[in-house]
């Protein structure tokens, strides 16, 4: 079964992304994809974890990551991860490019449809980063 987590720096806004995903009339596909919410705290992450652990870890339990933040400034960082592990059955990570308008419902709501479109098509998505 796959998997979704937000990553630290935007579980405030997968919050709402997923109260847009649970509600009408997305409620019925959303359900239908069949797709397990987790926390860092549940699946073993600490807070602080080196986004590189976090990457490894989701590509092991086939979790997707959602995060604002892809820098590739240190050998640990998430994007630097990407780069230098991801194979042609990786699980992407999807990046939200504007995090602080997730408050806004017409943003928020094009991200939402968008993650679940991708989410729908994730086999096809593999190894992309």
């Amino acid at each position: 079964m796959l998997g979704i987590m937000a990553d630290n720096d935007v579980t405030g806004q997968f919050r709402v992304l997923l109260r847009i995903l649970r509600d009408e009339p997305r409620r019925v596909l959303w359900e239908s994809l069949h797709v397990k919410v987790y926390r860092f705290a549940v699946v073993g992450l600490r807070r602080d974890s080196r986004d590189i652990e976090v990457w490894k870890l989701c590509q092991e339990r086939q979790i997707v990551l959602v995060t604002g933040n892809r820098n590739s400034a240190e050998s640990h960082s998430l994007e630097m991860a990407i780069r230098t592990l991801n194979t042609p059955e990786s699980l992407p990570v999807f990046t939200i490019s504007a995090p602080r308008q997730i408050r806004e419902t017409e943003y928020a709501e094009r991200v939402a449809d968008r993650l679940m479109e991708y989410i729908a098509d994730i086999e096809n998505l593999r190894g992309t980063g």
